[in-house]
């Protein structure tokens, strides 16, 4: 159970850790798919270690994890290192052109939107990390995002690289609290 904390823990990181000009997406619920690999491949071992123990739980150990995780925004995806969040983005958030990031303590720099593409680049105190990428918005109510990511995992530098896509769903967050902004 600690390993699967610690590798939800380090999806949400990734997922979230940018603070995106975006001038026409929409305020609301947005779900977050991430496909992750990493350099060693022990992130992937661990994800897939991960959904093995929630397919082995029993049914009300299992519900009780997967709601405790929904709780959070937080599900596993279909596979290995692939998980899906849920963030609220609020009116205020979506005014100020800027993403909530989910985790960590982390500072961003954004470059200017050329079109609808923009790229950034973080650096993250807790968990010390840091990393780019470029996020292209589709629509008011899709983006497609690439980011590297830069940590230590078991003492070790890890590159973890993750493509991820957002997509809204409801102007209606439900019981998904909006989340903190990201440090300018």
């Amino acid at each position: 159970m600690n390993k699967l904390h610690h590798v939800l823990l380090a999806a949400a990181l990734a997922s979230s850790a940018f603070g995106a000009t975006a001038q026409t997406m929409k305020p609301g619920l947005w779900e977050i798919s991430n496909k992750m690999t990493s350099s060693s491949g022990e992130m992937e071992k661990a994800m897939g270690e991960a959904q093995k123990q929630l397919a082995g739980m029993s049914p009300s150990d299992r519900k009780m994890m997967e709601d405790m995780m929904a709780k959070q925004g937080v599900g596993m995806g279909k596979g290995a290192g692939t998980t899906a969040m849920k963030i609220c983005m609020t009116k205020e958030m979506a005014e100020r052109n800027e993403v909530a990031t989910q985790q960590g303590d982390c500072k961003h720099t954004n470059s200017p939107r050329a079109g609808n593409t923009m790229k950034f680049s973080f650096v993250c105190a807790k968990p010390p990390s840091s990393g780019e990428g470029q996020v292209t918005f589709v629509s008011p109510e899709a983006y497609a995002m690439k980011m590297t990511l830069n940590t230590t995992a078991n003492g070790k530098p890890e590159k973890m690289n993750m493509d991820a896509t957002g997509k809204f769903m409801s102007t209606d967050c439900g019981n998904i609290k909006p989340i903190s902004m990201p440090k300018k």
